[in-house]
């Protein structure tokens, strides 16, 4: 998604509102809070922090050590708006990120999608290296191909993956997954018809594609209210759930 303005500023408006950057933002919280008994004082870095969105949401929790880096200088851009400590970084120069400084928790979501599985295993084991001792590690990543639309082609994203897939580079970085689910379970169904119809349209070259926007974006406050509230339900059904749009994952080491 480097070098589309356009897209990071839809990120930057939508990002507090959206049902599904709230629910991410939720879930991240929650394993912090769960990890290390509501401890605030403990470091954080976003690796791969977009606009910004999850870190200001950190910092009203209370999080005080809050710091990240985007590869995009829009990204920079827009999270400095939010009066944010972030810079400019390469996720897979990681380890001359402040190379004397270890963290408590490292989060990197959605940012997978646009590398090669030896890069992944790379990163994840740069991660590993900057993790302190009895250090979390959180990680979104959108999930199974049947989901693939026009999102994923405006963002520039390259895969999609399946649990299998993150435990497998992440034991390759010695870094083994400790908990994971897939998520939107209850909204499966209507995702699945959206972009199915999406690639029909798209195969049929009913979409400009070239001038088509993702899918980031506030629908109306009924609607985003409805598919956060299915969420939460599903949330409160397990801790798991078998099939999703997106992966969450976590690793204690």
């Amino acid at each position: 998604m480097i070098g589309k303005y356009d897209e990071y500023e839809r990120m930057y408006q939508a990002e507090r509102q959206l049902w599904w950057y709230r629910i991410l933002h939720q879930k991240v919280r929650s394993q912090i809070k769960e990890y290390f008994h509501n401890r605030v004082d403990i470091s954080i870095l976003d690796a791969g922090c977009g606009t910004g969105g999850l870190l200001s949401y950190l910092q009203e929790q209370g999080f005080e050590q809050l710091e990240g880096f985007d590869f995009s200088t829009d990204a920079v851009t827009f999270s400095t708006r939010r009066s944010l400590n972030v810079t400019q970084q390469d996720l897979t120069q990681l380890s001359k990120y402040k190379p004397q400084k270890q963290f408590d928790v490292i989060i990197c979501n959605d940012v997978f999608t646009y590398f090669s599985d030896e890069i992944i295993v790379q990163i994840l084991q740069a991660i590993r290296a900057k993790l302190k001792p009895n250090g979390l590690f959180i990680s979104n990543n959108n999930a199974h191909a049947a989901f693939a639309g026009i999102h994923d082609l405006v963002v520039g994203g390259q895969k999609r993956f399946v649990v299998a897939d993150l435990k497998r580079l992440a034991a390759a970085a010695n870094l083994p997954i400790t908990y994971s689910t897939y998520w939107s379970f209850l909204l499966a169904l209507p995702i699945l018809l959206v972009r199915a119809w999406q690639r029909f349209q798209l195969k049929r070259k009913m979409i400009d594609l070239e001038n088509h926007p993702s899918d980031v974006a506030v629908p109306p406050i009924w609607l985003n209210q409805t598919l956060y509230g299915l969420v939460k339900i599903e949330e409160k059904i397990g801790r798991r759930m078998p099939f999703g749009s997106s992966i969450f994952i976590t690793t204690r080491i």
